[in-house]
């Protein structure tokens, strides 16, 4: 294989709620902490472990819009992107490094209105932005149309 590959998939929470700035020319981005965990028991004690790992998510222009009307803190989404290191030097010249996670495709999970607690079966997919509809007009259409299925 001659090629390589950057992909992150994360489902999580999010810690805040989307941090916005916007640039002269209309382009915009997005940041905001997104939480994933890691259960396990442990086999010495028998106790359940949790690990929280914290991830900091970036979406431009569009994309990052729509996450700052409809992605709210503790909402669960769907990230997936590539990873991006960025280094510079801070006020004492130390070289600082901050890794992010790119979002180039987001589904909202969090049914609308629910917050925190998590509900099954509804979701709000939202993959690619330039084709995204505003919430209230998704919930009227159906979830699923079998008739493109190619089985």
């Amino acid at each position: 294989m001659n090629g390589t590959l950057n992909k992150v998939m994360l489902i999580g929470h999010t810690g805040d709620e989307v941090k916005m700035h916007y640039f002269e020319g209309g382009g915009s981005v997005g940041r905001f902490p997104l939480a994933t965990n890691e259960t396990y028991t442990n086999r010495t004690t028998g106790e359940r472990v949790t690990n929280t790992e914290w991830h900091n998510v970036v979406v431009r222009n569009k994309a990052a819009e729509i996450c700052e009307k409809y992605l709210h803190k503790g909402d669960k989404v769907y990230i997936e992107g590539r990873i991006k290191t960025r280094k510079w030097q801070d006020d004492q010249g130390n070289e600082r490094y901050s890794t992010e996670i790119q979002c180039t495709d987001f589904t909202f999970l969090t049914p609308k209105g629910e917050g925190m607690e998590t509900g099954v079966g509804h979701s709000q997919a939202v993959n690619r932005p330039a084709q995204t509809q505003p919430a209230s007009s998704a919930a009227a259409q159906p979830a699923v149309e079998d008739d493109d299925l190619p089985f």
